[in-house]
């Protein structure tokens, strides 16, 4: 990405999760285990919903998907945060503003991508004999085209506005990684625009992803209430409840970040980021496949066929 300003700044320095040396060492050795964790599930669930046909579905697609951006997201985030618990974390001019053009825009897509699953499980429960044709292949590819254009308009216009920005001899970043608010406060020019830009998207991010989850989950409550099979409905719990959960964690921590009360301080602000973006990634994996049956077969079927080939 190409990035230049006026600045005076060519570097910063980021403070970290936390200044104290005691906590340095256990920190790094519990966020490179989240991390590995994180990066082994999510690329797990790739491979085996990539090798078995039977997870060829908009559901499997969609979360292919996720496990996808969550993948991509811990790796702009969680490696340059490993190395500030080792010694002190440097980030040039160039390598924060990439960092955070790819963390608004993977943090973006996980928006949508959630929303667009809920419409999905809406469109199963609620009108399964139009599923096929609601849900077809070249439908789901538009939505998921609409995702990442939506995470690539919300990234560009974050970014935009920050390379607008000046910053004179502030540089140390109070923060693990390049956030816009910390950024917002090193800043010696006006940040009004790039507040009211943080304002506009982050509410269309919030405000139609949140309804669109309301209202699907919604009629999909009633209509599981109204199955006369107790099969079915547990069926049907069973298969929403692992996205509401992962839902609630995600907008829950994103929410409180964007739109928490001035009095928050910056340690509340940097534990509730963690909370979705590097927590979050890690749990989805296991949240979609502790209690999933498909994911469970294929599973087995992949080992077995791996024992097989030796």
């Amino acid at each position: 990405m190409a990035v230049g300003n006026d600045s005076s700044v060519k570097e910063f320095i980021l403070l970290g999760l936390t200044q104290k040396p005691e906590l340095q060492l256990p920190f790094f050795f519990l966020f490179l285990g989240i991390y590995v964790v994180s990066m082994v599930g999510n690329l797990g669930l790739i491979v085996l919903i990539a090798l078995n046909p039977h997870l060829h579905t908009p559901m499997y697609y969609f979360l292919f998907n996720l496990s996808f951006i969550d993948f991509c997201y811990s790796s702009v985030i969680t490696p340059k945060m490993l190395v500030g618990f080792l010694k002190q974390n440097i980030i040039s001019y160039s390598e924060c503003m990439t960092q955070l053009f790819f963390f608004a825009f993977f943090v973006s897509d996980e928006c949508y991508i959630l929303t667009v699953m809920a419409y999905d499980r809406f469109a199963a429960i609620c009108r399964p004999l139009l599923y096929h044709v609601t849900m077809s292949h070249q439908v789901c590819q538009l939505m998921m085209m609409g995702v990442y254009a939506m995470g690539f308009v919300c990234a560009m216009a974050h970014t935009g506005c920050m390379l607008s920005l000046t910053f004179c001899d502030g540089n140390i970043i109070n923060h693990y990684m390049c956030d816009i608010p910390p950024l917002l406060k090193l800043s010696c020019t006006s940040t009004s625009i790039n507040e009211l830009v943080v304002f506009i998207v982050v509410g269309v991010n919030v405000i139609i992803p949140s309804l669109t989850l309301f209202v699907s989950y919604t009629l999909i409550l009633s209509n599981i209430l109204s199955m006369h099979s107790s099969e079915g409905r547990s069926k049907a719990f069973s298969t929403c409840g692992s996205h509401v959960i992962s839902v609630s964690l995600f907008f829950g921590a994103a929410t409180f970040m964007y739109f928490k009360p001035p009095s928050t301080s910056v340690d509340e602000d940097k534990v509730s980021t963690i909370f979705y973006t590097i927590v979050g990634p890690m749990l989805n994996p296991f949240i979609y496949s502790i209690r999933n049956k498909d994911v469970h077969i294929a599973l087995r079927k992949t080992l077995k066929n791996s024992f097989l080939l030796k």
